[in-house]
């Protein structure tokens, strides 16, 4: 990620090996339902790392599956072990690997990776935005907030219900809102 064209944000990933600090982040998603309700869900179990080197930044994470909740345990239920969704037991992770991170002249990241869902692989882009951060007593942070929407059926997500009003219940497309603390690992 070229980080000269925003004056000032370079500091907030320097050089180095980050790891995201899940305590103090969050995974968030969005989808309709019901055609004009949404349904929110977080994922509680989940990793990352980031690697800034020579002007570039990339970026790896891995979600656990198993971890979504949705507010409704019989839902989430449905989620975790049917292979209607995730079907946890064969397919546990989620995870992303980024091609390409470039900072904006506007300060924002374009963030293009993979994301892997139950065994298929596509590429997403993700916008963001990166921030130094003060936390005492946990190093050098900083801050990103990262946001996409990815449509469920590439993955095979495909389960849904016919409303008898027309429509169907569940929606496609499933905005991503990542909150995330990166805490920068001390040199070897």
């Amino acid at each position: 990620m070229p980080m000269t064209d925003a004056p000032g944000r370079h500091d907030a990933i320097a050089a180095g090996e980050w790891v995201i600090d899940a305590r103090n982040s969050s995974v968030r998603f969005t989808l309709k339902h019901f055609m004009f309700a949404k349904v929110n869900g977080s994922f509680h179990e989940f990793r990352g790392a980031l690697t800034s080197s020579g002007g570039t930044l990339s970026a790896s994470g891995a979600v656990a599956a198993g971890s979504i909740e949705t507010g409704d345990e019989v839902r989430d239920q449905h989620l975790r072990d049917s292979a209607d969704f995730f079907g946890v037991a064969q397919n546990p992770e989620i995870t992303f690997n980024s091609t390409r991170i470039e900072m904006l002249k506007d300060g924002t990241l374009d963030i293009r990776g993979e994301l892997q869902m139950r065994g298929v692989t596509r590429p997403i882009e993700l916008r963001g935005t990166v921030a130094a951060a003060d936390t005492a007593g946990e190093g050098e942070c900083a801050r990103l907030s990262v946001h996409g929407e990815i449509d469920r059926g590439d993955f095979g997500l495909t389960w849904n219900q016919r409303l008898d009003t027309g429509g169907a219940l569940l929606g496609n497309r499933v905005k991503i809102d990542l909150q995330l603390l990166a805490v920068r690992m001390p040199a070897a």
